[in-house]
């Protein structure tokens, strides 16, 4: 089929696709979407968050799209002109389940733990199609356990990389960096990716959020400058700065404005991969093979 009309065909399916991500994010269960341990009669429970057509539905739609026809594009030779029909489903199911995992990160600073357990799956299924229908990342003389290894080693360096920062942050600083919901998030898009794609994860989560850390930075800063200056000039500092910090405490860990919730840069890392895979591959096979990991 043509590409140009395989690539229209895309964007329509991601739409459709994308628009009805609203729907089923109101249909997930609430404790899918609350924190460990919930308590309905607690007096600080509140509802958890939920997609809206705009603006939530419009991203839905339109991420969709563009991942899938970044497929078409970038993926045709490899997946279309030789149909690969179990790795196309895996980019096809894969990209709606990160953008519900970016969401709910964004709106309830949760990942439901049925997420990555969808995408561990996905990458067993990857991994079949490797078996299967041939892999871009390794030639058909390559012994068997490479393959293997390239998903499973991704599988426990991602989650193990993200618990030791948490570890080491909990141990010495005395709070959290990492939640669970992260770990296990990269864990499984590890397996997803392989250790090839895990590298470009990385590099697009870290960089991406910094992007948007910087403004989160500064606007804490001002905000903080005004906290103090309300303090200095208030007849009853001590009671001020008593008040200011009341304030913080009741404020849910969901609407915490100093927050930046990791997820969505990790989930949205694994669609950039899946989509591009030919081109990380031109890229990073040299340096493989420099390493001693051939194809």
């Amino acid at each position: 089929m043509n590409k140009i009309l395989l690539a229209v065909i895309a964007g329509l399916l991601g739409i459709g696709i994308g628009l009805s991500l609203t729907y089923i994010f109101k249909l997930l269960p609430e404790k899918w979407l609350q924190d460990y341990g919930y308590d309905e009669k607690a007096p600080d429970f509140r509802l958890s968050k939920r997609m809206k057509t705009v603006p939530h539905g419009i991203l839905a739609a339109l991420s969709c799209a563009l991942f899938y026809v970044l497929t078409v594009i970038f993926c045709y030779e490899n997946y279309f002109v030789t149909v690969k029909p179990i790795h196309l489903a895996v980019i096809l199911i894969a990209v709606p389940i990160i953008f519900l995992v970016a969401v709910a990160d964004r709106l309830n600073r949760i990942i439901p733990d049925e997420f990555p357990l969808f995408l561990l799956i996905l990458g067993f299924a990857g991994l079949a199609g490797d078996f299967l229908e041939g892999t871009i990342w390794f030639s058909s003389e390559c012994t068997w356990y490479h393959i293997v290894l390239n998903r499973v080693l991704a599988l426990l360096i991602g989650g193990g990389f993200l618990w030791l920062i948490g570890f080491i942050t909990e141990t010495f600083m005395g709070r959290e960096a990492m939640g669970g919901g992260d770990v296990k998030l990269l864990g499984a898009c590890g397996m997803l990716v392989g250790c090839y794609g895990l590298v470009v994860l990385i590099y697009f989560a870290v960089f991406s959020a910094v992007f948007f850390a910087i403004p989160l930075l500064v606007r804490k800063t001002v905000r903080k400058k005004k906290e103090e200056k309300e303090i200095r000039e208030s007849k009853d500092p001590v009671k001020t700065r008593r008040e200011i910090a009341k304030r913080r405490a009741q404020i849910h860990f969901a609407d915490d404005p100093d927050y930046l919730a990791f997820g969505p840069f990790l989930a949205y890392g694994a669609a950039v991969f899946l989509s591009l895979e030919p081109i990380f591959t031109d890229h990073l096979i040299p340096y493989a093979d420099a390493l001693g990991v051939y194809r």
